[in-house]
C-alpha cells in the first residue's frame, strides 16, 4: 500500500507508466532489429544488455552504423573499468595494462582470463569485441582507440593518490566521464548524423561528462564508503569534517548536508555547458541518447539536495518520475523546461544559513537565463480533475501490474552507470 500511496501523490507518474509499458517507449527506444547481424555483433549486444543497466537501450536506438561504432566503444571501456575495478590484480600488472589496453584493439587473440569482476566476460571474449572494432570505418576506430588510450593513462594516474582539490576532482571526472563524453561527440560528426562542431567542441562535450559523473560520485556517497571508495574533493569536505567518513556520522549531519549543497552546486555550474551542447544536435537518435541521461542527472540531484538521507540510505527518482523524464525529454525546448523545474524545486530548499547559499543562487540564476519556462514542460504536471480521477483510479485497479514493470525499465531509469 506504501506503493500505492506514493502513486496517488504523482498521478502523472501513473499515466506515464502505463504510456511507457503500452508502448509509449518505442519513441524513444524503438526495438532493434538483430536477426540480420553477423555473429560477432550479435554477441556484442548480448554482452552490452548484460552489462550495462542505463545505455544499451538507447544505444541500440541510435540511427544506422553510429549504432555499432558506439557499442564496441562501449564495451571496449567496459572492459578498461573492468581492469581498473579488479582489486584482484596486483598494481605493478594493472598499471602497464591500463597504459597498454588500447594497443589491444589490434591483437586478434588478446584476452584476460583471470579477472574477478562481474563484467569479466568482456575480458575474455575480448578476441570478439576487438574483432568488431575492426570491422569498424576507420574513422570510428582511430576515435575508440585514442579516447582508450587516454583513459587508460588517467585511471593509472589515479590508482595510487586520491581526488585532493576541486581541480583533481574534475580531472579524475573528465578521465572516467569527460573522455567520454569527447569520444561519443566524434563518433557522432565522424557519423555524419551531427555538424563537426560537435565533435570538435571538446569543452562542452566534456561537460556533458563530468556532469552526470559527479551526479554519481555525489549521489553514491554512502555506497562508495562501505566499499573503501573516496571520490568527493578533500579540498571541499575537509572543511566539514576530519575524515570523509565523519560525514556519515549522525552528530554531523548539519555539516554534512552543507558539504553535500556545496558539492550539488559546483556540479550545476555544467548544466549552462549541457544545453548550449544538446541545443547543438539535430539528430533525433542522438538527442534522445544525450539528454535522458542529462535530465536524470539533474532530477537526481534536485532529490539530493539538502537532503539528509544521502548519508543514511540511497538516494533515488520514482520510477514514474524517470519515465516521464524520459519521454518527454525529446527536444531541446522540453529539456530546457525540466532544469528549469528542478533547479527551480532546488532552489526552494537552500537553507539561508548554507555556506555555498549564494553560488547556489548565482549558478540557478545563469540555467534560469537559459531555460525561461513557455515550453510544454512548463506546464506538464497540469491535469483536468478528470483526467486526474481517471489516474488514481488506474493506480488502484493496477499498482500491483506496475510494481512489476519490465525489469530492463526499471534498471535503465536507475541510471546507475558511469
Amino acid at each position: 500500500m506504501e506503493l500505492l500511496r506514493k502513486w496517488l501523490g504523482h498521478p502523472e507518474d501513473i499515466y506515464n507508466l502505463l504510456r511507457f509499458k503500452m508502448g509509449g517507449y518505442r519513441a524513444v527506444m524503438p526495438r532493434m532489429d538483430t536477426d540480420s547481424l553477423g555473429c560477432g555483433l550479435r554477441t556484442c549486444y548480448r554482452y552490452l544488455n548484460q552489462t550495462s543497466r542505463s545505455f544499451a537501450a538507447v544505444i541500440q536506438a541510435l540511427d544506422g552504423e553510429l549504432r555499432h561504432a558506439v557499442c564496441i566503444f562501449y564495451l571496449v571501456l567496459r572492459a578498461l573499468d573492468t581492469v581498473e575495478d579488479d582489486m584482484s590484480i596486483p598494481l605493478d600488472v594493472k598499471v602497464p595494462m591500463l597504459h597498454e589496453f588500447h594497443s589491444h584493439l589490434y591483437q586478434p587473440d588478446w584476452k584476460y582470463t583471470e579477472s574477478k569482476e562481474k563484467d569479466r566476460q568482456v575480458l575474455e571474449d575480448f578476441p570478439t569485441i576487438s574483432m568488431e572494432f575492426r570491422n569498424l570505418s576507420k574513422v570510428y576506430q582511430d576515435v575508440i582507440s585514442d579516447i582508450c588510450h587516454k583513459m587508460g593513462v588517467g585511471m593509472a594516474e589515479f590508482l595510487e593518490k586520491k581526488v585532493d582539490s576541486q581541480h583533481e576532482w574534475d580531472k579524475y571526472c573528465h578521465y572516467v566521464a569527460g573522455l567520454v563524453g569527447i569520444g561519443l561527440s566524434r563518433l557522432f560528426s565522424a557519423s555524419e548524423l551531427e555538424d563537426s562542431i560537435v565533435g570538435q567542441d571538446t569543452d562542452l562535450a566534456n561537460s556533458m561528462g563530468l556532469f552526470l559523473q559527479k551526479t554519481n560520485i555525489i549521489r553514491d556517497y554512502l555506497e562508495d564508503q562501505l566499499e573503501g571508495r573516496e571520490f568527493w574533493p578533500r579540498e571541499v569536505w575537509s572543511r566539514y569534517a576530519k575524515k570523509l567518513s565523519d560525514l556519515a556520522k549522525p552528530e554531523n549531519i548539519d555539516v554534512a548536508v552543507q558539504c553535500l549543497n556545496e558539492l550539488i552546486t559546483n556540479a550545476l555550474h555544467h548544466v549552462p555547458d549541457v544545453l548550449t551542447y544538446l541545443s547543438r544536435l539535430k539528430n533525433q537518435s542522438v538527442f534522445n541518447f544525450c539528454a535522458i541521461p542529462q535530465v536524470m542527472a539533474i532530477a537526481t540531484l534536485a532529490a539530493c539536495y539538502n537532503n539528509q538521507q544521502v548519508f543514511r540510505g540511497v538516494v533515488k527518482i520514482r520510477k514514474g518520475q524517470a519515465v516521464t523524464l524520459m519521454m518527454d525529454a525529446t527536444n531541446i525546448q522540453a529539456v530546457k523546461g525540466i532544469m528549469y523545474q528542478y533547479v527551480e524545486e532546488i532552489y526552494q530548499k537552500i537553507p539561508s544559513t548554507d555556506p555555498s547559499s549564494n553560488k547556489t543562487q548565482q549558478v540557478i540564476a545563469s540555467i534560469r537565463a537559459m531555460s525561461l519556462p513557455g515550453s510544454p514542460m512548463a506546464s506538464r504536471h497540469h491535469y483536468s480533475p478528470i483526467y486526474l480521477s481517471c489516474a488514481m483510479l488506474l493506480a488502484a485497479l493496477s499498482w500491483q501490474y506496475l510494481s512489476t514493470l519490465s525489469k530492463a525499465t526499471e534498471e535503465y531509469v536507475q541510471a546507475g552507470d558511469n
